[in-house]
């Protein structure tokens, strides 16, 4: 499936704003994202296991948080990184 990505996560996609990849649920489809661009999966979910704070992750037009919510090959999905600054 689609999977749109962030600029700021860019850096590990080559630069590519749209990438490929499959799973299941969102976690699988994580894991293959990292196993395409190692490292990618660190910036969004933590070491407990959950979806990072600043991250947000939709499936079509729905926001979830949930790394077990089950994804179809006719998803698209979009990953956003809040921004901040001062």
């Amino acid at each position: 499936m689609k999977v749109r990505i962030p600029s700021p996560l860019r850096s590990y996609t080559q630069q590519q704003a749209v990438v490929d990849a499959d799973g299941a649920t969102l976690n699988e489809l994580l894991l293959d994202l990292d196993g395409r661009y190692p490292g990618l999966r660190f910036r969004m979910v933590d070491e407990q296991g959950r979806i990072r704070k600043h991250m947000k992750i939709f499936v079509n037009d729905e926001s979830v948080r949930e790394l077990e919510t089950r994804v179809d090959a006719r998803d698209e999905i979009t990953i956003m990184q809040a921004l901040s600054g001062g």
